[in-house]
C-alpha cells in the first residue's frame, strides 16, 4: 500500500472536523505507543499466599501471608495462562500492559467516531429517485406476517399450507376447533 497516503478517502466521506481532529490525537498517542515497541496483553496481579506448614505464621490468628509475589494472566485460546514473575519483571512489563490497556481505549475511540461518521453520512437520508423522478418504494416481502399475530398460529416461518415437518410436533392438540 505505498500508494495510498491517506485510508480514509476524504474525497468520498466526509468527516466533521472535530471528529478528524480528534482522530489526529488518537492516531499521534497511537504512534507514540508504536515507538515504545512493546504492548503485552493480560494483567499483572499481587498475590499473597499460605503455605502447608501448620505451624507458619500465614496459619496464625491475624495471619501474615507469604508475598508479595507477582503473577501475570492471561487467555489463550480460551485458556488462562498465569506465570510468575520477580519483581524486576514486574516492573519492567508493568509500562507494557499499560500499553496494551490504553491502545484498546484508543481503538475503541477510533471506532466510535468511525460510527459516528458512517451514521452521519447525509447519503443515508436521501431516496434513491426512480426514472420517473419519484422516490422508489422498497419491494413487498413475500412471506407477509399476519396483522392480527394473537389469533394467527404460529408456523415457524413455514406457510400454513404447508405441513412441518416429522421433527416439530405441537406439545399438546389444539381443543379450541
Amino acid at each position: 500500500m505505498p500508494g495510498i497516503t491517506n485510508l480514509c478517502h476524504p474525497e468520498t466521506v466526509r468527516v466533521a472536523a472535530s471528529h478528524q481532529a480528534e482522530a489526529e490525537e488518537i492516531a499521534a498517542e497511537l504512534a507514540a505507543i508504536a515507538r515504545s515497541g512493546m504492548v503485552l496483553p493480560g494483567s499483572i496481579t499481587q498475590r499473597r499466599t499460605r503455605c502447608g506448614r501448620a505451624n507458619c505464621a500465614c496459619h496464625a490468628d491475624p495471619p501474615r501471608l507469604h508475598g508479595p509475589y507477582w503473577q501475570w494472566t492471561r487467555k489463550i485460546a480460551a485458556k488462562t495462562i498465569c506465570r510468575w514473575l520477580s519483581a524486576d519483571q514486574h516492573r519492567d512489563y508493568t509500562p507494557w500492559i499499560d500499553n496494551d490497556r490504553r491502545l484498546h481505549e484508543l481503538l475503541a475511540r477510533l471506532e466510535a467516531l468511525g460510527t459516528a461518521a458512517f451514521d452521519a453520512d447525509p447519503r443515508w437520508k436521501r431516496q434513491p429517485a426512480a426514472r420517473t423522478g419519484q422516490a422508489r418504494q422498497p419491494p413487498e416481502p413475500e412471506n407477509k406476517p399476519p396483522d392480527n399475530v394473537g389469533s394467527a398460529r404460529l408456523t415457524c416461518g413455514q406457510p400454513p399450507s404447508r405441513r412441518p415437518s416429522a421433527q416439530v410436533s405441537p406439545k399438546r392438540e389444539d381443543l379450541s376447533s
